[in-house]
């Protein structure tokens, strides 16, 4: 059946017309603009583990920087923001806390707009009861066994440490840094987030209700799966050029920073194949274009190779960039 034609005026036709491109701009597929205005999505995979009588250890999955990139992370007890770390760290210890207590826990990803996104899903905690005065610390953990698993992720297994009230929790550490923690009646743990062809040391500690750590045990180490070329943490769109200035020359370095999970702030600059210097960014470290300018000499003529590397968030080295050529006194 065909509709009846109904008479539209041209002031009426064009304000129809102004909703037509509107609603089409906008369903055509999400622009780039509109990206850029999206706040971060929710964090996932958030865990809450007491870690003694007077705190709970968070931790979450890093959120994807597809639509923005995470500035910090806001975790909240409650409605109540109780901690904040910058966006390369993805656990915290939430402390202060009252024994034998339940707590709620959410977190939140903030990009460097100061735009809030949405709180993850809640995750439940019960601190263990109070104790006597106790300054004794558990055992360390033996036999920490670990193996990859993948490229991305590690199995780590340990026998169980021994106290005389108990053990609360383990503390699992990469080098000097804890990076994951379980309950007390964990003997077990997978560290994902790794990075292929990387060599780890993890090794693992026991904490009790009145938060005594034990020693370390034994270092277990393992390498993940992967070629480990690096180019995925490497700088990119490396170029290097030569200036003279005050009677001798100078190498400008500039390069785009790798993107991973958190801010870069640390490189490391080879020249003809040995580290030369280094140069730390601090928080403030571009995340577009970086530039650097060092010293090599007074002599021109002379033909240096140059290349660059990051030091990642989880505090080891990336992948280096292309090396270049430069001929101080060379015409560019």
């Amino acid at each position: 059946m065909r509709g009846v034609p109904v008479a539209v005026s041209p002031r009426r036709l064009l304000a129809l017309c102004g909703v037509f491109l509107l609603v089409t701009s906008c369903a055509g597929g999400r622009s780039g603009d509109e990206a850029a205005d999206r706040p971060p999505g929710a964090p996932t995979g958030v865990t809450a583990e007491a870690g003694s009588a007077t705190s709970v250890h968070v931790m979450w999955n890093a959120v994807a920087a597809a639509d923005a990139e995470v500035s910090r992370y806001e975790v909240y007890r409650g409605a109540t923001k109780v901690k904040e770390v910058p966006g390369s760290e993805h656990m915290v210890d939430v402390t202060g806390l009252r024994p034998s207590t339940p707590y709620v826990f959410t977190v939140r990803a903030r990009d460097a707009d100061g735009r809030l996104g949405p709180s993850s899903r809640e995750v439940r905690a019960t601190t263990p009861g109070a104790v006597a005065a106790d300054d004794s610390a558990p055992t360390r953990p033996a036999e920490l066994r670990g193996r990859a698993a993948g490229s991305r992720a590690a199995q780590l297994s340990w026998s169980a440490s021994t106290d005389d009230r108990g053990v609360v929790s383990y503390d699992v550490h990469q080098g000097g840094t804890k990076i994951h923690s379980v309950g007390g009646n964990q003997t077990a743990a997978v560290v994902t987030g790794l990075r292929p062809g990387t060599r780890y040391v993890f090794t693992v500690r026991a904490r009790d209700a009145a938060g005594n750590l034990s020693p370390a045990g034994a270092a277990v180490r393992l390498t993940t799966a992967g070629s480990g070329d690096g180019r995925a943490t490497a700088p990119t769109g490396f170029r290097a050029t030569s200036h003279r200035s005050g009677g001798a020359y100078h190498l400008d370095l500039s390069w785009v920073p790798p993107r991973v999970d958190g801010v870069v702030t640390e490189y490391e600059v080879h020249l003809d194949g040995r580290a030369a210097t280094s140069l730390v960014q601090g928080g403030d470290a571009p995340r577009d274009r970086a530039t650097y300018r060092f010293y090599v000499g007074r002599d021109p003529g002379v033909t240096h190779r140059v290349r660059i590397r990051a030091m990642l968030p989880d505090g080891t080295w990336g992948g280096f960039s292309a090396e270049r050529t430069v001929t101080t006194g060379a015409r560019h």
